[in-house]
């Protein structure tokens, strides 16, 4: 076994991180020929080689990703446990990463911050967005330490609880026939042009399994994964989408858009609050998870209010 310094890794990791030692070196107030000594050092320890140098700053080779990747756990988990040791003393304080699905964190994201400037002052947050996918990945090794996910499928390496259900409707502009906000049944939506995410996307994954099940075959125009530009396209016409009444609260005009429930049978979408199975819990971390699934409810019942605007505002533009 090779003893190894904490204090290597997290130079390391930062080195990596932004690609170049006088970066790393002016982020960390280190001397960069120091810091360059210490990387070197933890090369001679591990007899490999972790950087590659050139002209524009480093890169990682194939064992520095490997290591990259486990010092990114090895390092959340000693803060975590520090952090833990001074909530016990005190009010949950140090540093959390929440990520939240492009479909709802823009709605989140401000009171979110607000949150834990009010309930959790000592805290530090951080928020990335992701695809949910990439969210199951990002907790189950450690760079997130909760998150928001779709619809995810059984991972051993993470806890989901579901949160949210939400039905899934076709998006159309409120012009025209398609201004109509009667439900669509499943076996229609074959009729129309869509624009859906890419396949690796959970969304995508339930309707195309949906639509399997009943023999249907979709059109499928464009794929486009994220949703302010899929709305922005089924806006200026090119085709329509499939999306939870959260998202299109997200993002849309009050009345630029109109939902149609999907059913015979209805097609729901599940929102599941995410965290590593192999961490130990923190004060602060349920502390988080309690506040992003009261948030949760609150914007699902204000896009539910929105939506009810927007099928009004629909209304009134046909009587028009």
């Amino acid at each position: 076994m090779v003893p190894v310094n904490l204090k290597q890794l997290e130079y390391f990791v930062r080195v990596a991180e932004l690609g170049s030692f006088s970066k790393a070196a002016l982020i960390l107030n280190i001397a960069q020929p120091a810091l360059s000594r210490q990387v070197r050092l933890l090369e001679t320890d591990l007899h490999v080689t972790l950087l590659t140098r050139n002209g524009r700053g480093v890169v990682l080779t194939e064992v520095g990703q490997r290591l990259f990747d486990h010092s990114i756990g090895i390092l959340q988990l000693v803060a975590r446990a520090a952090e833990d040791v001074a909530a016990a003393r005190d009010e949950p304080a140090g540093r959390i990463v929440i990520g939240l699905p492009p479909s709802i964190g823009r709605r989140l994201t401000l009171p979110l911050v607000e949150g834990f400037r009010l309930h959790l002052p000592k805290a530090r947050l951080a928020i990335v967005e992701g695809l949910s996918t990439h969210l199951t990945e990002w907790i189950a090794t450690g760079r997130v330490d909760l998150g928001l996910i779709h619809n995810p499928e059984p991972n051993p390496a993470i806890e989901a609880t579901p949160v949210l259900e939400e039905p899934l409707g076709l998006v159309s502009p409120t012009t025209g026939r398609s201004a109509k906000a009667t439900p669509l049944p499943m076996a229609d939506l074959a009729r129309f042009p869509l624009i859906l995410p890419e396949r690796t996307h959970a969304m995508r994954k339930l309707i195309e399994i949906r639509a399997a099940l009943l023999n249907l075959k979709l059109d499928i125009r464009l794929e486009i994964s994220g949703v302010p530009a899929i709305l922005d396209l089924v806006a200026a016409g090119h085709g329509h989408a499939v999306l939870t009444r959260t998202a299109l609260a997200s993002f849309a005009a009050p009345d630029a858009f109109i939902l149609r429930p999907l059913v015979d049978p209805a097609l729901t979408s599940t929102l599941f609050l995410a965290v590593s199975a192999h961490k130990p819990s923190t004060p602060l971390g349920r502390r988080a998870m309690r506040l992003l699934q009261d948030l949760v409810v609150v914007e699902s019942v204000g896009a539910a209010a929105k939506g009810t605007r927007v099928k009004a505002a629909a209304a009134n533009n046909k009587s028009r």
